[in-house]
């Protein structure tokens, strides 16, 4: 019976790291896979050119490497960018390592909606020395890997802690030189620290100052500006951001339709409002006038008129939407509203008004304007 690639059984031609619940062919082991054997096409003619290239196939342009171990004078956490990286791995060649390779154990994967994360807790950096003899060290630790879940699969963040490691040398050597006992002194003692030689060690304690740099660095590739220019430009842009102030918060407005004829209501409500701005009694009532002409009434048309029910049917209605009425009109005579049967004995136009305060205008208040 033939296998198919969903039977959990299927034996996949692009071998081990090919499953079945992904759908892309390339596997986060598998390019960790390839990542070595371009590591080890390395040649002694690599030059910046070769590294920037290595960087850009297996880490994102917005890709950070993180290292994480503990030495003599306390625990040390290094985070490069991108731009850094392919010096990082240079540097691993120059301080006298002939070969460079990771090995992922017991490896798990969590999928994401745009990336793949693998932790690995058993994850071990080998690297062979040929200076100042043959020497393999295995860099134990814990390796956490981003990747993106695109045709690529690149790396977005890789984060290594170091626990341990072991520097090994051949007994061929030893048996060699037992009866030296400056080479057995000089054998006797760690080439490296925590796994990495002094020429990386160097380097990432370069990287504090160096990334911060990064910035002053491509403003002058972008506008080839001098460093202090780069440096005054960027400061002028740093405090404008401490400085400025937030935006404010806008309170969220409804808006409503309202239909062409409702603007000559309003014209009108408006200049209504403004003929009653004079006298005490007048005014009083004039403010009233104008505090009620802000509550603004929605109402639709009804379906029995043959309107229909909707934003369209909607206008905006005031108080004062009467084109025929004048607001100074009947505001002289207080029995007008006194003698009103609408009105109890408790409603404040019984009240009379402070003698202090002129009931009547000297200019007459003009007419609303229609």
């Amino acid at each position: 019976m033939s296998s198919t690639p969903h039977d959990p059984f299927y034996s996949s031609p692009f071998g081990p790291f090919y499953r079945r619940h992904t759908p892309y062919m390339v596997q986060p082991e598998y390019r960790i896979y390839e990542m070595n054997k371009r590591l080890q096409s390395r040649t002694e003619d690599s030059d910046n050119l070769w590294w920037d290239a290595f960087a850009t196939e297996f880490f994102e342009d917005d890709a950070t490497l993180t290292l994480s171990f503990c030495l003599e004078d306390g625990p040390k956490r290094y985070t490069i960018g991108r731009t850094l990286i392919p010096r990082y791995f240079s540097t691993v060649f120059e301080g006298g390592v002939t070969d460079l390779y990771y090995v992922l154990k017991h490896s798990k994967e969590s999928y994401h909606n745009s990336s793949i994360t693998v932790d690995c807790d058993q994850c071990a950096m080998v690297t062979q020395h040929g200076k100042p003899m043959f020497t393999k060290v295995c860099t134990e630790g814990r390796l956490i890997l981003e990747f993106t879940f695109d045709d690529l699969m690149r790396i977005k963040t890789w984060h290594f802690t170091i626990r341990q490691y072991r520097e090994l040398v051949p007994r061929s050597i030893l048996a060699m030189h037992a009866q030296d006992p400056q080479v057995l002194d000089q054998l006797s003692k760690n080439i490296t620290r925590m796994g990495l030689t002094n020429f990386t060690l160097n380097y990432l304690r370069l990287c504090v100052i160096l990334e911060p740099m990064q910035e002053l660095m491509s403003r002058h590739k972008t506008y080839n500006l001098s460093p202090r220019d780069c440096l005054k430009t960027c400061l002028f842009q740093k405090w404008q951001r401490m400085v400025a102030p937030p935006e404010p918060t806008r309170q969220p407005t409804t808006k409503r339709r309202k239909r062409k004829n409702s603007t000559s209501s309003t014209s009108n409500s408006s200049a209504g409002n403004a003929a009653n701005s004079t006298g005490s009694k007048k005014k009083t009532t004039a403010a009233n006038l104008s505090l009620s002409s802000q509550d603004v009434m929605v109402v639709g048309e009804p379906t029995l008129m043959g309107g229909e029910f909707g934003d369209e049917d909607e206008r905006l209605i005031t108080r004062l939407e009467n084109t025929q009425y004048d607001a100074a009109n009947g505001m002289d005579d207080e029995e007008d509203f006194t003698s009103s049967p609408a009105l109890g004995n408790s409603s404040p136009w019984n009240s009379k008004p402070p003698a202090t305060q002129e009931t009547k205008s000297e200019n007459p208040p003009p007419q609303a304007s229609q």
